[in-house]
């Protein structure tokens, strides 16, 4: 009588057709993918991401340097989660720490507290010509049009005057022409914003000016009242087409210096 050799893959079959075993199989395989996208998930929360913090206090208004910075490993999910954190050195170095912040040594770096050198109020004066100084022309709301004037622009300088030695001549002209304008203060010192009165009322305008150009601006305050500077708003294409700063009028300029004279 020849032996019976037993079936492997029936033996399978029933096993896998147990409702049973079955149902066991499937439990343990949903128990596995939970275990396995847990333990992802923690891992992914724990796992540190290096990022920039200040290696000092860093006051406002200062260039941040490579120096300045150190590097840390934070949690994962706190990065993913602070949208506004900065996460790479690069930029971090050469932006400064906003005006109206500072940053404590320890701290981490965000978007809202770094700006761009020509985000910064009076980034204009970072970078003054040679031979160059920065003149201020007094003014009010009615010379400048009520804040017609803003950073940037370019606008002329007139001037007005009384010729006393000619029988009172009146005399009236372009002193400057194409002057770019710095800034607009207030009183206080406050930047003002073009069609806003939300900082206060303008006070004077600051100018990039040749020591020369200096020279003669400042000899025309020191007539007695005589002389007064007023600017003139000029259009968008004025500005986008301006030319060099120079004395538009060789008569007004020398009559400055008479007066000088005669005063000494």
């Amino acid at each position: 009588m020849g032996k019976v050799k037993k079936n492997g893959s029936g033996i399978i079959r029933r096993f896998i057709g147990n409702r049973n075993t079955v149902t066991i199989l499937g439990f343990l395989a949903c128990v596995a993918v939970l275990v396995i996208g847990y333990n992802y998930r923690v891992k992914e929360a724990i796992s540190p991401i290096t990022v920039p913090y200040a290696k000092q206090d860093i006051p406002s208004r200062t260039l941040i340097t490579s120096d300045m910075i150190g590097r840390i490993r934070i949690s994962s999910e706190y990065v993913n989660n602070a949208d506004n954190l900065i996460k790479q050195p690069k930029d971090v170095v050469g932006k400064y720490v906003s005006f109206k912040t500072n940053i404590s040594k320890g701290s981490l770096f965000y978007k809202e507290s770094l700006k761009e050198a020509d985000e910064m109020p009076d980034a204009a004066f970072a970078n003054i010509e040679s031979k160059h100084t920065i003149y201020s022309l007094s003014v009010n709301a009615d010379t400048t049009f009520y804040n017609q004037i803003r950073a940037g622009d370019y606008i002329d300088l007139y001037m007005s005057a009384v010729d006393k030695e000619n029988n009172n001549l009146v005399m009236y002209g372009r002193l400057i022409e194409s002057i770019r304008v710095l800034a607009v203060k207030d009183s206080k010192g406050n930047n003002i914003i073009k069609n806003s009165i939300a900082y206060g009322k303008p006070s004077e305008l600051l100018f990039s000016v040749s020591d020369e150009m200096f020279l003669l601006l400042k000899e025309a305050e020191y007539v007695d009242g005589d002389i007064e500077i007023t600017p003139v708003v000029r259009n968008e294409k004025y500005t986008a087409d301006a030319g060099d700063t120079v004395v538009s009028s060789e008569q007004l300029r020398q009559f400055i210096e008479s007066q000088v004279m005669v005063m000494q």
